[in-house]
């Protein structure tokens, strides 16, 4: 089925509903005597509560309750958790501090819940929220990471002296020394990952209903994994059990990582409609996004790199301060640790590594995932320090880099990670090719002639995702396990509806499982649904994250396909008096192989519902279901190349060209893995020149609205150069590796490479700003 089927570039089926305004967001559901929430957050960056005074806000109109931390304490709702449990070097547990979903009596950033309005309207209860008096104590914030580790600094929780989660180490650092003492070169680097806010379009929102009758919960949420979020509330929180808890995750206008976490606002709303007696609706602003959703990144690290007299990697030592903000998110513990630590060998033969990373409370918001969760990090500060060397060394940055590639599979690494397949020769070639790395000195100089500073720069990228198997990553401390479930469902008249515990939130799951079940069946994707984000129609799943939904979750819908596909052969063997080896599934119909008989998909499916003529012994229906747990962690792979000017008299930047080469396997949709692509380049070159959030030192954000925290808009963009080089991922049968995070991964390294090669000066930090780039080509 070339038309529809795997390779083809379908136009996604989703997005007629989207680009007509016909998407069914949770801001959009309203439910029948709906009450809508407004929270009251502490301007204060650490803070005690001394009381809080709802006289006055019960007295206004439509006010329907006024609810406080301390009575959601008193009703015994769990504080929230992290789900990843780290050990440190001395073998101590890591020291999660304790996390209310409203504060009764300390607050510990800017934004953090203290109570609840509940009202007849949003407005009616935002008026309310100002007339609600709380009286807080301040204390002394720490928003700086360093600060915050030092003797005397304020301590945030009692759990953690000296604010520290954790001190973790990986590797082998006996094995490393004995590197450097034999290194006839030594690199040094000293990066810092600017802190990023997600800010995906559709800001956070929940509607919990309450029913009575039958003590049951129902919550409609902005959530890439419904399932675990009820096994959390279920489980963890004291909501409700687990079978009186349904989650419903409808359209969900982006994610990058920060809709993975359950979140404060939807356990108070679960909560608040059980005491109110009605359904309860909270949606975020954009200003309560920029304080509340996780942000990702924030990192400073000092970084080492021994070479030998033939410019080869003999060792690497990494030490990274990690800022946690005031609590432990769901998977945060993991994000510095298993996704960043294990993926520092990057391509390259590096015989030893030691990383060790510590874990640090600040007075700031909680800091989790964000699209590509430690792998963006751990490849910045590789590929920095790769351009660095080649600086230093005095030797060709993309000829250090091949002179170091891994080129035999399988390779072990020394940081856990055992990388199956690739070729990174084949894209850093399409890359320069298609950049024409050659004629790059020319174009320099006539640069120069027009008193303009070009640069180029190169990052080769290898992330580990797909977050799996299961028995992996529960020895390595998962509170769960990351396989994949699916149903396949072909109903009496031939259509055919694909439950799958994945959930989209952008990346065209629609589309793209769809032409699976068409390249399969040869079957239009028209006559193919896909069921998904609600967890009373698909029994559990993981949900979406990692790059993970085809090569796990289209992975498993592979494996309901072949059971339904074995039983519609017998019934079609039956019915056609053939042998079940010799029936061929093409275009919709079951054929006998070297004949013109045939039975049309349809036809099967009544015969197996009406069960007239069955074979013996065969159940009616024609219904499977199956779960994928992958024997591996998927590595897409990839170059990328950039070009640019700077302008010496402004610092400003102007892209030139800017190509990317990726391997990610096989191509389900190649028109979504370049849009996908796309969205993560813009990401990884907007923290690269133009997005920081900031705080004070007294922990008070300065960057939280749009006119503070810059976004990269199109004109900051270039045009794209992307292309693809494949090798198949033996790790899952479809040969899948992974494309949704790609983009941010490698893009940030080789504009900041780039700039410094255009300026030539080293020490630019991100984001890369006008003024940040002119004072360092003025600096001393």
């Amino acid at each position: 089925m070339g038309v529809e089927g795997i390779g083809a570039r379908v136009v996604r089926k989703e997005d007629k509903r989207f680009i007509t305004g016909k998407g069914r967001y949770v801001d959009d559901i309203k439910l029948p005597g709906m009450t809508h929430a407004y929270f009251i957050r502490s301007p204060h960056a650490h803070a005690k509560v001394k009381g809080i005074d709802s006289s006055a806000a019960l007295k206004m109109p439509g006010v329907v309750a006024v609810l406080t931390g301390q009575q959601l304490v008193d009703d015994k709702v769990g504080n929230l958790i992290c789900g990843w449990a780290i050990t440190s070097k001395d073998g101590s547990p890591m020291k999660m501090g304790a996390w209310p979903a409203m504060a009764p009596e300390t607050v510990r950033f800017v934004g953090q819940a203290v109570a609840v309005v509940i009202a007849e309207s949003k407005n009616l209860a935002r008026d309310a929220a100002e007339a609600v008096v709380v009286d807080y104590e301040e204390l002394p914030a720490v928003a700086d990471m360093h600060a915050a580790i030092k003797a005397g600094a304020p301590q945030l929780h009692p759990e953690a002296p000296g604010n520290q989660v954790y001190d973790w180490v990986i590797g082998d650092e006996g094995a490393v020394d004995a590197a450097f003492s034999k290194a006839a070169n030594v690199v040094k680097l000293d990066v810092t990952n600017n802190r990023l806010a997600p800010n995906a379009m559709e800001p956070r929102a929940a509607i919990a209903d309450y029913d009575a009758a039958e003590e049951h919960f129902t919550l409609y949420t902005t959530s890439q994994n419904p399932h675990v979020a009820r096994l959390v509330l279920s489980a963890f929180y004291n909501i409700a059990p687990e079978h009186k808890l349904r989650v419903i995750a409808p359209d969900v206008g982006g994610g990058f990582g920060s809709k993975i976490f359950i979140y404060p606002e939807e356990m108070v709303a679960l909560w608040a409609s059980k005491k109110v007696g009605r359904p309860v609706k909270w949606t975020g602003d954009r200003t309560e996004a920029f304080l509340t959703d996780a942000h990702g990144r924030d990192h400073v690290t000092h970084a080492e790199m021994a070479f030998d007299t033939n410019n080869k990697i003999t060792g690497l030592k990494v030490k990274t301060y990690a800022n946690f903000g005031a609590y432990m998110s769901l998977f945060s513990s993991s994000v510095p640790t298993y996704l960043y630590a294990t993926l520092l060998s990057g391509q390259y033969n590096i015989p030893a590594i030691h990383a060790e990373v510590i874990g640090v409370y600040t007075n700031t918001t909680p800091v989790d995932a964000y699209r590509g969760a430690g792998r963006p990090e751990a490849s910045y500060l590789l590929e920095r320090l790769m351009e660095t060397a080649a600086r230093q060394l005095k030797v060709d940055p993309a000829e250090l880099r091949r002179t170091n590639f891994i080129t035999q599979f399988p390779h072990q690494t020394p940081v856990i990670m055992a990388y199956d397949t690739g070729d990174f020769n084949a894209s850093l070639d399409a890359a320069m090719k298609a950049i024409d790395y050659a004629g790059f000195p020319a174009r320099k100089a006539q640069a120069e002639s027009q008193g303009k500073l070009r640069g180029i720069g190169v990052s080769c990228y290898i992330e580990a995702c797909g977050i799996a198997p299961s028995k992996a990553v529960g020895s390595l401390g998962a509170g769960v396990g990351l396989w994949e479930s699916a149903e396949v469902r072909v109903n009496p008249v031939g259509t055919i509806e694909i439950l799958t515990g994945s959930h989209s939130h952008g990346q065209g799951h629609e589309t793209t499982f769809c032409q699976l079940v068409a390249d399969r069946l040869g079957v239009p994707i028209s006559q193919v649904s896909i069921v998904h984000g609600d967890t009373d129609k698909v029994q559990f799943g993981m949900g979406t994250y990692g790059s993970r939904s085809a090569a796990v979750g289209l992975t498993a819908i592979l494996k309901a396909m072949e059971k339904m596909e074995s039983k519609a052969k017998k019934i079609a063997a039956h019915a056609l008096e053939a042998s079940e080896a010799d029936i061929v599934i093409e275009n919709g119909e079951f054929k006998v192989t070297g004949t013109d008989k045939a039975i049309a998909l349809p036809m099967v499916a009544l015969a197996a519902y009406t069960a007239h003529n069955l074979p013996e012994g065969m159940e009616p229906g024609l219904k499977e279901s199956a779960f994928y747990d992958p024997t591996n962690f998927t590595f897409p792979a990839g170059a990328y190349i950039c070009e640019l000017e700077v302008d010496p008299g402004t610092g400003k930047t102007s892209f030139v060209n800017f190509v990317a080469a990726d391997d990610f396997g096989r191509l389900i949709n190649p028109m979504i893995v370049e849009g996908q692509v796309h969205g993560g380049l813009a990401q990884g070159i907007g923290q690269a020149l133009l997005e920081h959030a900031i705080y004070d030192a007294n922990g008070q954000p300065v960057t939280a609205s749009f006119m503070d925290y810059s976004m990269p808009r199109a004109d900051d963009l270039p045009s794209f150069n992307l292309s693809h080089t494949t090798t198949l991922c033996p790790g899952n049968p479809l040969g899948i590796k992974g494309c949704g995070e790609a983009g941010a991964i490698g893009a940030s390294a080789a504009v900041i490479n780039a700039i410094t090669d255009a300026i030539g000066k080293n020490n630019l930090e991100m984001p890369a700003t006008p003024d940040r780039v002119w004072r360092t080509i003025n600096a001393a």
